[in-house]
C-alpha cells in the first residue's frame, strides 16, 4: 500500500545564530540526514522549503522556495503547507503532512516510523516527544491543513518564529515518546 504521508522539510532560515543557513551545515550533511529521515521513515514525497540558501537538493525531493522566508518560521510553514495543499488539492491519495526541521540532526527514520505507527489518520495530529518534551517531526492530518493555514495567517500575516506552535497548543495532539531513539535537540549554535 502506498504511503499516505508527504514530508515537508523546513530549511529556509538564515541560521543567524548558527552563522550560516542550516541547510548548508556540515557541507549539506544535515540536509541529507533530514531528507533521509522523511524518505526512509515513510513519506511518499519530500518537499524542501528553501529561502536564504538554495543548494542542490537530494534526489527524489522537490524544492518549495519561500520568497517570504525573512518573515520567520510562521511564514515558511504557511508557504510550504499552502504549496503542498495546492499541489494535492484534487488528490486524496495523501492525507497527512510531516513537518520536520533541518536542525535536529540526530532524528532518524526510526522516529518517523514510530510516529506513523501511532498516528490516528487525517483527523489527528501526532508529535514526537523527547523525554516528555515536544519536538519534531510533527504529523498533521488533512482535516487540520486549512485551519492551520488560517491560524498562521492570523499571526501577524504569517510573520512569526513560532511556526505551528500556537495551533498545536490549542489542539489535542498525540505525543509519542521517542527519547530512546534520539535527543531531538535543536542545534542553534555551532559546536553544540
Amino acid at each position: 500500500m502506498p504511503s499516505r504521508y508527504l514530508g515537508i522539510l523546513l530549511a529556509a532560515g538564515a541560521g543567524t545564530r548558527y552563522g550560516q543557513p542550516k541547510i548548508l551545515a556540515h557541507d549539506g550533511a544535515w540536509l541529507r540526514t533530514a531528507t533521509a529521515t522523511l524518505q526512509q521513515g515513510g513519506c511518499a514525497r519530500v518537499y524542501i522549503a528553501t529561502g536564504a540558501a538554495r543548494p542542490p537538493l537530494p534526489l527524489g525531493t522537490t524544492e518549495l522556495h519561500v520568497e517570504a522566508w525573512t518573515r520567520g518560521l510562521g511564514a515558511t510553514v504557511h508557504a510550504a503547507i499552502a504549496a503542498v495543499t495546492a499541489l494535492t488539492c484534487n488528490n486524496d491519495e495523501h492525507d497527512n503532512l510531516v513537518l520536520h526541521t533541518i536542525d535536529t540532526p540526530d532524528v532518524g527514520p526510526d522516529v518517523l516510523a514510530r510516529l506513523i505507527a501511532h498516528h490516528p489518520g487525517p483527523a489527528g495530529i501526532t508529535r514526537a516527544h523527547y523525554q516528555g518534551r515536544p519536538g519534531h517531526p510533527v504529523i498533521i492530518g488533512r482535516d487540520h491543513w486549512q485551519p492551520l493555514l488560517a491560524s498562521l495567517s492570523e499571526l501577524s500575516g504569517g510573520s512569526s518564529d513560532a511556526g505551528a506552535r500556537h495551533y498545536l497548543r490549542e489542539r489535542d495532539v498525540l505525543g509519542v515518546e521517542c527519547g530512546d531513539l534520539a535527543t531531538g535537540a535543536d542545534i542553534d549554535y555551532p559546536g553544540c
